[in-house]
Parts: structure tokens; C-alpha cells; sequence
């Protein structure tokens, strides 16, 4: 998504350029964080279910997997529990919390290359630009 999104021109409004770069730097991440759970053998549905067990959710009432029939959720449930990535319980194990917090890392470091290129003082200053907008996304969530 991050190259289809360097393919589009950069708009010339100042607005619709925060859009575009929040975008570019938002797929940029998701990039990333595609390829960190391929390298941990990781496909979507099981993203989805380790996210779910991560926040000590049962899988089965995740909103993003909810919705899937019961059979098609239990055979993917069931071949993590196989590779030993969820335990008898249900819940992650701790192979499945290893698996889980690499990929998050991963997607971590992966996610900032692109601030690496700013000096200190630039990122402190794109910090303090995005400080407030950051405050009322979290006060909208509350």
C-alpha cells in the first residue's frame, strides 16, 4: 500500500499533504508489520486472533473475527494451538506471547526508518505539531 500510495501525486493544500503523509506513514507501518508476521509464519486470521488474545479477549468475540462461522474460527484456533501458539487454556502461550512481541518489535523498528532521517530538533518539532492533534484523538476515544 505504501508504494501505491508514493505513486499519487502530493497534494498542493496544506491539509490534504498532513493527509497523505499520515497515510503514507500509517501503510508504511502496516507494511511492516505484514512483513514482520510473515516472517513469524503468522497469517491474517491468526493476526487477528493473536491481537484478540493479547488483550485478553476470547477470539470468538473480537470484532474483527466475530462474525466468522464457528468452524472456520475453531480450525484456526486449533492450528495454533498445534504450532503450540495457544495453550489448552485457550490463551496465548508463552510461545504465542514470543511470537506476538517480536512481531510487534519488528513492526516497531521497521515503522521507524523514516524519523531516522530527521535531526533531533525536527523531531522534537513534528512531536510538538502533533502533540495536540494526538490529545483530541485520544479525548474522542474516552
Amino acid at each position: 500500500m505504501y508504494a501505491a500510495l508514493r505513486a499519487i501525486p502530493i497534494p498542493d493544500d496544506g491539509l490534504e499533504r498532513l493527509f497523505h503523509a499520515a497515510s503514507l506513514l500509517r501503510e508504511h507501518r502496516g507494511d511492516g508489520h505484514i512483513a514482520a508476521l510473515m516472517i513469524e509464519g503468522v497469517g491474517g486470521l491468526e493476526a487477528h486472533v493473536l491481537l484478540a488474545l493479547d488483550m485478553d479477549m476470547p477470539a470468538d468475540q473480537f470484532g474483527r473475527i466475530h462474525h466468522l462461522p464457528a468452524e472456520q474460527l475453531a480450525t484456526v484456533i486449533d492450528g495454533m494451538r498445534d504450532r503450540g501458539l495457544i495453550g489448552d487454556d485457550g490463551w496465548l502461550s508463552e510461545s504465542g506471547r514470543g511470537v506476538k512481541q517480536r512481531v510487534e518489535a519488528f513492526t516497531d523498528d521497521l515503522a521507524a526508518k523514516p524519523y531516522e532521517s530527521l535531526e533531533p530538533d525536527e523531531l522534537d518539532e513534528l512531536e510538538a505539531a502533533l502533540e495536540p492533534l494526538a490529545a483530541l484523538l485520544r479525548a474522542a476515544q474516552e
